[in-house]
């Protein structure tokens, strides 16, 4: 179920990664006006001075957002909803930026950990103290 705190929690980190690499595009700026107008709210008092770039986001910020909306456990689909409509934002000026694209591989290796079984985790955890213990021993 879609609340309205998860709404604006995705708005929220939507305009947060329109600026991780510094400045928000106009093509970036009038995407996230068109979502938030379609959400409802463009002018919630709480989204309203980060849309209208009243205030920049900071990249500490915006991971710290993404990691509230996530949690500590996201699933697969949370984390591949949340690569999806990021990449539409990030896409929208046709332009990539490396902040941009440092951004998706960060998402990506959230999703890709969140897939991981426990047992794969402990898996490798074995492998590099083994692989350890043979350096040492060499």
């Amino acid at each position: 179920m879609i609340t309205d705190s998860s709404v604006k929690s995705l708005v929220k980190i939507l305009i947060g990664a329109a600026w991780i690499d510094g400045v928000m595009q106009a093509e970036e700026r009038q995407y996230l006006r068109h979502i938030a107008e379609e959400k409802g709210i463009a002018n919630d008092p709480e989204i309203k001075p980060w849309l209208y770039e009243l205030v920049q986001v900071k990249p500490d910020e915006f991971y710290q957002w993404v990691h509230e909306y996530l949690g500590d456990r996201p699933s697969n689909e949370e984390c591949e909803n949340l690569i999806q409509t990021i990449s539409g934002l990030i896409y929208s000026d046709g332009e990539v930026a490396t902040e941009e694209a440092k951004l998706l591989n960060k998402l990506m290796k959230i999703h890709e950990d969140s897939n991981q079984p426990i047992a794969n985790t402990v898996l490798k955890q074995v492998q590099k103290l083994y692989r350890r213990w043979v350096e040492v021993q060499n």
